[in-house]
């Protein structure tokens, strides 16, 4: 890992290291302030004592991040446009990453120290987006090509989506227990069992003078708990990878913008890739018609200059089939390139995955050339789109460590101040399966969405659906912040960058 950092000069050395302390002090915010979408619920149902809760949530949220995989990771980078992230001299690039991180961090701790559930990802995110508009208006470029719109679009769509769907899904779990699991006709002994699920910790004291779930209840919300914790690692722990590589591209490009640690047969595989894209554009030449408008240039020339302002351009892609074959032709490890080559090749790369991607989207491909297509993108992307062992782990034990720290604020406002009755187990258990399964399923196609905001509305579902009516001064508190916290975090970041830009 050391020869990575060994051509950066002492002081960009010293402020990268500050940099990625910044990243984990970060994540382990981000693991106080999302623990309570974990632990409120068993705690609150008194499924687990609150220090055991916290710790099997740290432990969960730690292999949900070793074991959540990269997608969501590199969904956050992309939101910067590639010639933003590798253009950046050191100063701009320290410029960028601290006005992005002090951005986020002023806005979690703020809203953790008033116990409001807010959206890490929303912060993260308007941070990113903050610096890349501050960017083009210092650059004076236009703000449509400082952003990837596309990228951007998905992902706001995921995070306007998911607390939706959590609302709608937990409240009709909750209809449906209501409706089927003490149907008529059962014995009344039964049916009184059955019962106990709609029951609030208090409740079954008062009746049975008993303070822990029946057995069977308390194992659900146990294990719908530790599936939140591990969804949330899956998801949440991924953006601090993301971030931390955001950081290493732009402020130690040589060692990090291209796997420095990849293999001949990784670079075999992108090579015989790019092989493959090309044959398959050649016999499916009207695929790239139908997204350009036109005939594509069918120029296979390598143009002479700096390769790092090769503009990507679909009409262009048999330029860039050629630029990408002649930089993997000879290529056995990415150790013997230069600073420069190992810029253009991630670049190129980029493109080409870009121009594959938009193929694979016409209406006209195949599912079978959709799937084949996937297949190549993965080997293209193999060696850029990465994350070493040493930063996965350096996030996933801050996200752990945060875990078990400071989530008494923001479990009081879940449990106590959504709802105006107390949470009963059928509530706790719907909301948290909810959430774990529709964040889980996030992770693994790569939107990153918000625990919080999927957790919080969730328990609002089953709080409005169950008859107990949801609080509404807190709601409107939760909402305002959900609306503010793009806006606010966009202008915090954007305003830091512009001050950097200045002094630097």
């Amino acid at each position: 890992m050391l020869p990575l950092f060994a051509e950066l000069e002492f002081s960009t050395i010293i402020f990268l290291f500050l940099a990625l302390f910044f990243v984990l002090f970060y994540e382990a915010i981000n693991g106080f302030h999302d623990t309570a979408n974990a632990v409120a619920t068993v705690i609150y149902t008194r499924a687990l004592k609150e220090q055991l809760a916290v710790f099997m949530a740290g432990m969960f949220n730690f292999f949900g991040v070793l074991l959540g995989g990269l997608s969501v990771a590199y969904a956050i980078v992309h939101l910067l446009p590639t010639d933003l992230l590798l253009n950046v001299s050191s100063a701009h690039g320290l410029a960028m990453v601290f006005s992005i991180l002090f951005a986020a961090i002023i806005w979690n701790l703020g809203t953790w120290y008033v116990g409001i559930p807010a959206s890490s990802s929303h912060t993260l995110i308007g941070s990113i987006i903050g610096v890349a508009i501050a960017n083009a208006f210092i650059m004076d470029t236009s703000i449509i090509n400082a952003l990837n719109i596309p990228k951007m679009i998905h992902i706001f769509l995921s995070l306007i989506v998911s607390p939706a769907v959590g609302l709608v899904i937990a409240g009709l779990m909750i209809f449906l227990l209501r409706k089927y699991w003490t149907r008529k006709g059962q014995s009344k002994k039964s049916s009184k069992k059955r019962e106990r699920i709609f029951m609030t910790p208090e409740q079954r004291e008062k009746l049975y003078g008993k303070k822990k779930p029946p057995f069977w209840i308390r194992i659900m919300l146990i294990i719908s708990a530790a599936g939140v914790s591990f969804s949330h690692g899956a998801n949440d722990g991924q953006k601090g990878i993301g971030l931390l590589m955001l950081v290493l591209m732009g402020i130690a490009p040589a060692g990090f913008i291209v796997n420095m640690s990849a293999s001949t047969y990784d670079i075999t595989n992108t090579r015989n890739a790019i092989h493959n894209i090309q044959e398959y554009f050649v016999t499916h030449n009207d695929d790239l018609t139908t997204i350009i408008g036109k005939q594509p240039v069918l120029d296979t020339s390598v143009p002479e200059g700096d390769l790092n302002k090769y503009h990507c351009d679909y009409s262009r892609s048999y330029t860039t089939l050629a630029i990408a074959n002649n930089l993997f032709n000879k290529m056995s490890d990415y150790q013997s390139l230069t600073i420069e080559q190992r810029s253009q090749t991630r670049r190129i790369l980029l493109c080409l995955s870009d121009t594959v991607s938009h193929v694979a989207k016409q209406p006209n491909v195949t599912s079978e050339d959709k799937q084949y297509l996937k297949s190549l993108n993965n080997d293209l992307l193999k060696t850029v789109e990465y994350a070493p062992v040493w930063i996965i782990i350096a996030v996933a034990s801050a996200l752990a460590v945060g875990t078990m720290i400071g989530w008494r604020r923001v479990a009081i406002t879940i449990g106590e101040k959504i709802g105006k009755k107390g949470m009963t187990y059928a509530q706790g258990v719907s909301a948290q399966i909810t959430t774990a399964l529709s964040i889980g399923i996030a992770s693994y196609t790569g939107m990153p969405v918000s625990t919080t905001q999927v957790l919080s509305s969730s328990v609002a579902g089953t709080m409005i659906v169950d008859g107990g009516g949801v609080q509404s001064k807190t709601i409107k508190s939760i909402a305002l912040t959900w609306i503010l916290t793009l806006p606010i975090s966009i202008l915090l970041s954007g305003s830091l960058f512009w001050l950097a830009q200045k002094l630097i």
